[in-house]
């Protein structure tokens, strides 16, 4: 087997601390739930309100039905990006600003 040479320049990469696993499962659920541009964009209409929004007037936003919706909220919100509240029939969302600070350790091993 041939021996590799590092390249000029090369050097060793800066440790960082291991995540835990459930971290790890915490991030990869909020990667998974924000890979669909459309729960990107209920999660930005949401994050950009001064309070709870009800899940009628967010159908009324996007163009999507209301079943698509309710999947689009659901997968957001056990992602740990939503809070729910119901009202009587109807379900209120709201963005939880904590929900994205799962993502703050991975602007720490980059020093952000």
């Amino acid at each position: 087997m041939a021996t590799r040479i590092k390249p000029a320049g090369c050097c060793v990469p800066r440790r960082v601390k291991p995540l835990s696993r459930a971290a790890s499962e915490s991030i990869a659920a909020v990667g998974k739930a924000l890979s669909d541009p459309n729960r990107i964009e209920i999660l930005r209409l949401l994050a950009a309100q001064d309070g709870a929004v009800c899940a009628c007037d967010i159908v009324d936003h996007v163009d999507l039905s209301q079943p698509t919706v309710s999947h689009h909220l659901r997968v957001l919100k056990d992602a740990g990006l939503l809070t729910s509240r119901r009202k009587g029939l109807w379900v209120f969302y709201e963005a939880k600003p904590a929900g994205l600070g799962v993502l703050d350790c991975l602007g720490e091993a980059v020093g952000s």
